[in-house]
């Protein structure tokens, strides 16, 4: 599927730099960077909904302690 997108200048200069040195045409070197963003942005995401997920669970520090102290 296409997308227009508006780039700066100096971002199609970069991309064209980019480009040069991977040897690769720009399009390549754009799908690569919005799979990158896209993967980051998911990982944070999952990281993000899973904060809190033991909301009735001990306090961390006391359970790593108590979980010490068996040793």
């Amino acid at each position: 599927m296409r997308i227009l997108v508006d780039a700066s200048e100096a971002q199609v200069a970069a991309l064209d730099d980019l480009a040069k040195r991977e040897k690769q045409p720009r399009a390549v070197v754009i799908r690569a960077a919005i799979d990158d963003y896209v993967a980051r942005n998911t990982r944070k995401a999952a990281l993000e909904n899973s904060f809190g997920i033991w909301p009735d669970g001990p306090d961390g520090l006391e359970f790593q302690e108590k979980l010490r102290s068996e040793w």
